[in-house]
């Protein structure tokens, strides 16, 4: 028994030495919510009227305070009453900026205040605090858990009931003690504060939270555009690496006496392509197994500027006008180029019909010796656009079409308040002409 007893006190002694340390590391050290200024990123609205409010506040309670200071220093200390009231106004309004040193210096104020007048107090003054110093205290601790974590409020809640304990202590004439009324109201205070504070930090988070949802949605829609195109791409480079296996294959036939090497050349050529279609095949077979077309548009062939046709008709048929204009000389491009080419005004006048209601379009296809020129330009719209739900990525997709190819992509309104997208798209891809370069 006597061992338990002793263990008891060496554990109390140390947490009694720990006290010290832990008083200055919570409720002096440890710095209190950081608010942003205003003009930085994330500084809330409502800190200027706050203010504002804190010194109108200040302002009204000064004179209440100085006249139940004067009051109770009838003795010839008026003068340092009016300083001590002026003192805790500047107080209240300083919590707002440092709410822990503004804290410690109400509470000194308080118990300085008490000191003072105590002993010309009328006895049937509220003791020790009486009501504007209830409202001072309670205004302090109110402003302290609106920046700190409840832990540290609750010790200041705690160091603030134990002063007005040791106050009553101290008394050289008997006072109607108010302890039983000034703590339900310094613990409302607390739990007020406390209470904005969670408000506050959970909207903070729900903001984080929100970027984090729209940046993950943009990434995700940009992957699965990516994959869009790479499922297109596949298509067109498996037909072409299709044709160079069976032409490899057929070339024997369409050579008189071939020779040897001829046929081991052609025989290799054919095994690669192959094994490349093969490899592309497996690599990009995932791309096939999420979101899988149907079977007969699966092996339908990629559309391109010849189907540009059909794609105008259908958009006509759905209510917006559209003329379709083509400069320079027509020239065979590359299969990947048309595609993207059709993708890019496809979804140019997809975005008309959705945002821009009533308008009507025009769509410039434009050859030149370096590649092709892409125009879709419309007119502003007739009527507001009804709100799409989701979020918009159609101008994601086109410049990372257009990117891909090694071309470029250009977007805005024009200044009769309609709209433009405008793609330069090179006749030939960069890895072909990369590749071309290697073979020189």
């Amino acid at each position: 028994m006597g061992a338990v007893t002793s263990s008891r006190a060496v554990r109390l002694r140390a947490a009694v030495r720990r006290a010290p340390r832990a008083l200055h590391g919570e409720l002096w050290a440890a710095p209190a919510d950081r608010v942003p200024r205003m003009g930085e990123p994330g500084a809330p609205a409502w800190r200027p009227s706050l203010l504002v409010l804190l010194i109108i506040a200040a302002a009204c309670f000064a004179v209440p305070r100085t006249n139940e200071l004067v009051t109770d220093a009838s003795n010839g200390v008026s003068g340092w009453a009016v300083l001590a009231a002026l003192a805790q106004s500047v107080v209240l309004v300083a919590g707002m900026i440092r709410p822990v040193g503004a804290w410690w210096a109400a509470t000194a104020l308080s118990v300085t205040t008490v000191l003072v007048t105590e002993p010309v107090m009328s006895p049937d003054r509220l003791f020790p605090w009486s009501v504007m110093g209830m409202v001072f205290q309670g205004g302090a601790l109110f402003l302290l858990a609106l920046r700190v974590p409840l832990r540290r409020a609750t010790g200041a809640l705690a160091l603030t009931l134990l002063a007005g304990m040791a106050l009553t202590l101290h008394q050289t004439q008997r006072h109607n003690l108010d302890l039983d009324r000034s703590a339900p109201v310094f613990v409302v205070a607390l739990v007020l504060g406390a209470a904005l504070r969670s408000l506050r930090l959970a909207r903070e988070d729900l903001v984080v939270q929100a970027g984090l949802t729209a940046e993950e949605r943009a990434r995700r829609t940009l992957l699965e555009e990516r994959n869009r195109i790479a499922r297109e791409l596949h298509d067109v480079v498996a037909h072409h690496m299709s044709v160079i296996s069976i032409q490899a294959q057929v070339a024997p036939h369409l050579v008189e006496h071939p020779t040897e090497e001829l046929r081991e050349n052609l025989t290799g050529i054919r095994e690669n392509a192959l094994e490349a279609l093969t490899e592309l095949r497996r690599v990009l077979g995932v791309l096939r197994s999420e979101e899988a077309p149907a079977q007969s548009a699966r092996h339908a062939p990629q559309p391109g500027l010849d189907r540009l046709g059909e794609l105008v008709a259908t958009v006509r048929s759905a209510g917006l006008a559209v003329t379709v204009s083509t400069t320079g000389e027509p020239r065979p491009l590359p299969p990947g180029v048309e595609l993207s080419a059709y993708r890019i005004v496809q979804e140019s006048l997809s975005n008309v019909m959705r945002h821009a209601p009533g308008a009507s379009a025009e769509v410039v296809i434009g050859h030149r010796s370096a590649g092709l020129t892409v125009r879709v330009v419309n007119s502003p719209p007739k009527r507001p656009a009804a709100p799409s739900p989701g979020v918009r990525h159609g101008l994601l997709g086109m410049r990372e079409r257009a990117a891909m190819l090694g071309g470029e992509l250009a977007t805005g309104p024009t200044p009769d308040g309609g709209w433009e997208v405008t793609a330069i798209l090179p006749g030939t891809s960069t890895q072909t002409t990369r590749t071309t370069e290697e073979a020189r």
